[in-house]
This record gives structure tokens, C-alpha cells and sequence, in this order.
């Protein structure tokens, strides 16, 4: 078993002052590995990173066809987004096409990353709800499955339909079976895996093959729609968001709680997943950046990636006092 690996480093003025250390693997649309630092065989939970997996039943089932989903539901679906209008405003779109309310949610209220809906919260006297947590698009998923199965309202019960159905697709397209869970912030399970077959299960979703039927038509619908409306992914000054829109919808990608994050290539027919072993997401912005300028497919002169690689760190006054960079071994 392999030790993580110094992926970030962060420097101030001639003194390394910091490292982020960490695992990550590049997969083909074989599921080979093409290069992998630390320990590709390392279990971890990928967190958010996971949404476009638990989405696929969504579709593979027949309940976006019968409620009429598109590109922008698939995108919510697969979502970490910061409670914008834009966010909220077409969650609650899908919650009443439904025939729900908030309380039908399973996710907890949280208050809005968005600054302006924040606010307007405040000076309205309210309190945030369900739908302005940052899950509240693969929540709707899950309701709109649950309906679609006719089962219970308790969805994010392990044994509940749509978990096993999750857990189901998890296991087909990691290529592993789980060792487990985790409960997620959203109150959802969060299974397990190895970073190889996280890896793999984004190859899967960046190239699927033919004989993978309606499960890679799904893939590929969730990929584009990822792609496609990067803005309902995460939102303005996520990394998630700048990123893919550098990128020039040559990729998808998807940050996880304490610092993982995927990346999907379709033109390369790679999956990337990643994971800094203390939880630095600043980290896992910077060497996922990296990986995508070592790929080929992030211009490293495009102002976005200056933000996350080699990355100025300024004082309260704004000098620039040091620098995050990558690691020898990712540079």
C-alpha cells in the first residue's frame, strides 16, 4: 500500500511553508490506469464528486422520460451548487412540477453560499430552507425516482429503493463492490470505493462503451449536461464552474467535501479522481488544475488556471507574500 504523495505545495517567499499530500489516479475508457500517484488501491468516500453516479437511475429507470427531464434537471441533479437564483429558482420549478414541497426533502436547510440570496434572506426575516441546501438538485432527483417507483418517502434510507438502486449503478460502473458508506452532509449515503474505481467510473462517463446500453446513454447525458451548463454545477467563483468554462466544454468536472475531485475527458476517454489526504479543498482545486493542464486540455496562460496553479497568495494589504503551486510530481 503506497503513501499519499506531496501533490501542492505552498510557498512563502523563499520558505516552503506547507504541503498537501495526496492520492490520484488517471484512468482510460478501459478502466487501465495511465498514471497514478500515491495509492491508487486507497478506499475513499468521493462525496459530492459521486452525483453523476447517484443520478444515473434517474434516468436508466424511465423517470426523467416520464417527467419530461432535460439537460438542466441533469445538471442540478449532479450539482453542488451556491443557492443562487438561478439554482433555486429551477429546483423549486421541478419540486412543484412534482407536486412537492420543501419538507418533502430529506436534505437539511443550509444558509445559501450566494451572497445576494443571502442577504435578501436576512432582510426579509427568514430563515433558509431545504431547497437552498446545495444538494437540493439531486434531492429533486431522488423524489422524482422515488415517485417514479412508487416507494416510500424515506429516500435516503440505505435500504430505501433508491439507494439500492445508487448503490446498484455504483458498484457496476466503479467495477468494484462497495465496502460501505458513509452519511453524507445531505443526509444521504455516500458509498465507498478505490480511487482506481472512482477513476474508472469517470472514463466510464467519459466514454461509454456501446454494450453498456441505457447505462451509458445515461452517462453521456449527464456528462453533457454537466458540460453544457457549468453555471448550474456549482456557480459564480467555484472552481467547478470557472474551470469547465476554461476548459471550452472539453470537460466535466466535480469537486467533493473534503477535498476530492473528478474530472471527465471525453476527448481523451480518461477519468480523473483525486483526493488530498487533509481535506484541503484549495489543494484539490490546484492539483486537479494541474492534471488538466498536463492532459492538454487547460490552456495554462488562461487567466483560470493562473487562479489555481501557481497561484499568488496576497496579504490583507494585498502583497503577494507567497505562492501555491504543484508539487514536483505534478509539475
Amino acid at each position: 500500500m503506497a503513501d499519499p504523495v506531496d501533490l501542492v505545495e505552498l510557498w512563502r517567499g523563499p520558505f516552503l511553508e506547507s504541503v498537501h499530500r495526496g492520492h490520484a489516479v488517471i484512468c482510460d475508457d478501459s478502466g487501465q490506469i495511465v498514471q497514478a500517484w500515491g495509492d491508487p488501491a486507497a478506499v475513499v468516500l468521493p462525496r459530492s464528486s459521486s452525483k453523476m453516479i447517484q443520478a444515473l437511475p434517474l434516468i436508466t429507470s424511465g423517470a426523467a422520460a416520464v417527467h419530461g427531464l432535460g439537460p438542466q434537471h441533469f445538471a442540478l441533479a449532479c450539482a453542488s451548487h451556491n443557492a443562487a437564483a438561478i439554482h433555486v429558482d429551477a429546483v423549486q420549478a421541478w419540486l412543484d412540477q412534482l407536486g412537492k414541497g420543501d419538507d418533502d426533502f430529506r436534505c437539511g436547510p443550509q444558509e445559501p453560499r450566494d451572497i445576494a440570496l443571502r442577504d435578501e434572506l436576512i432582510r426579509a426575516g427568514q430563515s433558509p430552507c431545504r431547497i437552498h441546501n446545495n444538494c437540493s438538485g439531486k434531492h429533486a432527483g431522488f423524489l422524482t425516482l422515488a415517485d417514479h417507483l412508487g416507494a416510500g418517502p424515506d429516500y435516503v434510507d440505505p435500504d430505501h429503493p433508491v439507494q439500492q438502486a445508487v448503490k446498484t449503478a455504483f458498484e457496476e460502473v466503479t467495477g468494484e463492490p462497495t465496502p460501505g458508506f458513509g452519511v453524507d452532509g445531505c443526509s444521504a449515503p455516500n458509498f465507498a470505493t478505490s480511487l482506481h474505481g472512482m477513476a474508472r467510473a469517470m472514463a466510464f462517463f467519459a466514454a461509454p462503451p456501446p454494450k453498456a446500453g441505457s447505462q451509458g446513454c445515461a452517462a453521456a447525458a449527464l456528462r453533457d449536461a454537466m458540460i453544457a451548463h457549468p453555471d448550474l454545477v456549482a456557480g459564480e467563483g467555484r472552481a467547478c464552474t470557472e474551470l469547465m468554462r476554461a476548459c471550452d466544454g472539453r470537460v466535466a468536472l466535480k469537486t467533493g467535501a473534503e477535498a476530492f475531485f473528478i474530472a471527465i475527458i471525453p476527448e481523451k476517454k480518461m477519468g480523473v479522481a483525486l483526493k488530498i489526504v487533509d481535506g484541503g479543498t484549495r489543494a484539490a482545486e490546484c492539483a486537479i488544475a494541474a492534471i488538466l493542464i498536463r492532459l492538454g486540455v487547460l490552456d495554462p496562460a488562461h487567466p483560470v488556471a493562473g487562479r489555481y496553479v501557481n497561484a499568488p497568495i496576497r496579504n490583507w494589504d494585498g502583497l503577494e507574500t507567497g505562492v501555491m503551486r504543484p508539487a514536483a510530481a505534478l509539475a
